[in-house]
């Protein structure tokens, strides 16, 4: 199998997996209906660890464009095989998104919470916020991959690496997934959400393309970030790269922190 379908059959097991335990939580008429965040976080966790167990040795198991783009910049993998990366993550995550409203598809029809049913596909803020969400999304992601270049550096048991970034995911989901549902992962979101937008689900809502750009550049900039951090203070290596995305990451953040909602009155 060559690294690019390994990295399509990858995403497609995170997202069948993933995305099916919140249609189970989320469609009505299921037995697993409103089993809940600590149960959605959980499964995330499990279906990265045997995304990973299906596919690690053969393409690293990125299944995340901001892993690939962190590693690039980073210097750990080489910038000629990020298209194809991240163009077999998409189509990975549309495939999985496909199968899971195939497997799914006697509920929706009973399920009349429009955003229930794009929660299925994609995330979505908890209050919508871009700045802070943009934030929000920024941290997590710069928490992943400072999180996984961490357990690169350690030696664990034959085969206990993908449970410990599975861990890595719950625990990222449980303290940091409540603001926006913690995409981490642009293709996991985009190709999804494509998927959303062009399938036949019965009593659909829009695909919320204006929030669509999130999930999309706080994971890309965090990731980059939090790969550079760990260059630069735990392996020593310096580069403008690193200024230029901390930079930018504070700024994001300090904008957010500074960032005051419009009411409702003054919206309307």
């Amino acid at each position: 199998m060559s690294p690019y379908l390994a990295e399509f059959v990858g995403t497609a097991i995170l997202i069948t997996l993933g995305g099916g335990v919140v249609a189970g939580s989320n469609l009505k008429n299921s037995y697993s209906e409103k089993s809940g965040w600590l149960a959605i976080c959980v499964c995330w966790g499990l279906a990265v660890t045997f995304a990973i167990y299906a596919v690690g040795n053969i393409s690293g198991a990125h299944i995340n464009p901001a892993v690939t783009l962190g590693f690039a910049i980073a210097g750990d993998f080489p910038w000629n095989a990020v298209p194809g990366y991240i163009v077999a993550q998409v189509l990975g995550a549309m495939t999985g998104a496909t199968l899971i409203w195939v497997f799914y598809k006697p509920h929706w029809r009973h399920t009349s919470n429009t955003a229930a049913k794009l929660g299925v596909f994609c995330t979505s803020p908890a209050e919508r916020s871009l700045p802070n969400n943009l934030a929000s999304e920024l941290i997590a992601t710069f928490f992943l991959m400072l999180g996984l270049s961490y357990i690169g550096e350690n030696n664990f048991a034959d085969g206990l690496n993908p449970i410990v970034i599975g861990a890595l995911i719950t625990i990222i989901g449980l303290g940091l997934g409540g603001t926006t549902g913690f995409a981490i992962n642009p293709a996991r979101d985009f190709g999804p959400r494509l998927m959303h937008a062009v399938l036949p689900i019965s009593g659909k809502g829009g695909s919320d393309w204006a929030y669509a750009w999130v999930p999309i550049a706080g994971p890309i900039i965090g990731g980059m970030t939090g790969t550079l951090f760990f260059k630069a203070f735990f392996a020593g290596v310096w580069s403008y790269w690193f200024w230029i995305f901390m930079l930018l990451s504070l700024a994001i953040i300090i904008y957010a922190a500074c960032y005051k909602q419009p009411t409702r009155e003054s919206v309307s």
